[in-house]
């Protein structure tokens, strides 16, 4: 009667096939739960702030900030992430707004990204000394740019006002291929950003 022989390393490939199940039903939780925290409404639509500041990069958004400012919520505007050679003249012709009035309550910037957005907001809002911000972004934005936010700006109160894209179907959004793809892909980079603070915390502490 022949013994069965043992691979060598089998048990450490078992291991790891049950670490990666464990690690995959963490990540699975935190995409509920992530999901979960995705503003479905407005909760804040009246606190008047110093500013509001816009991220660009989804349909609404531009036209939403601009009708916060129509009804005075803030005295300044701040445009994150517009095309580099497109002034504030340029860009309410582009929204059909009317300039007279608008332009000098306006500010711009050309971030690429929402690492890059929250950094070129904080340092505007510390040359206007702003203490406040409503902040305009797609709902399934908003997580991540409140995580970046508070991070270059602890000490700024930010108010969240999401705006909701129609190709965005939240109510059972893992049964849209689609908005399924763009959660999934906005939960990893929440990740990545909750990671790289911690690393900056961590690497920056002064030794004890």
């Amino acid at each position: 009667m022949r013994r069965r022989v043992k691979r060598p390393g089998g048990q450490f490939w078992v291991n790891v096939g049950l670490m990666a199940l464990f690690v995959a039903g963490i990540w699975a939780i935190g995409l509920v739960r992530y999901a979960d925290e995705v503003p479905a409404t407005i909760k804040d639509a009246n606190t008047k702030t110093d500013a509001i500041v816009v991220l660009t990069g989804g349909s609404g958004r531009v036209n939403e900030g601009l009708a916060l400012l129509d009804r005075d919520l803030a005295g300044k505007l701040f445009i994150s992430g517009v095309y580099r050679g497109l002034d504030v003249r340029k860009l309410l012709q582009l929204a059909r707004r009317n300039t007279v009035g608008l332009e000098a309550r306006i500010g711009i910037g050309n971030a690429i990204n929402t690492t890059s957005n929250a950094t070129e907001t904080g340092e505007w809002a510390r040359r206007q000394k702003i203490k406040s911000i409503r902040l305009v972004t797609a709902a399934y934005h908003m997580p991540r740019s409140l995580l970046e936010f508070r991070h270059v700006m602890p000490m700024v109160m930010i108010v969240p006002n999401p705006v909701f894209p129609e190709h965005v179907k939240q109510d059972q959004w893992w049964a849209w291929p689609g908005t399924a793809s763009l959660m999934v892909s906005e939960y990893n980079k929440f990740l990545m950003a909750w990671v790289r603070h911690r690393a900056e915390r961590l690497f920056s502490a002064p030794p004890n």
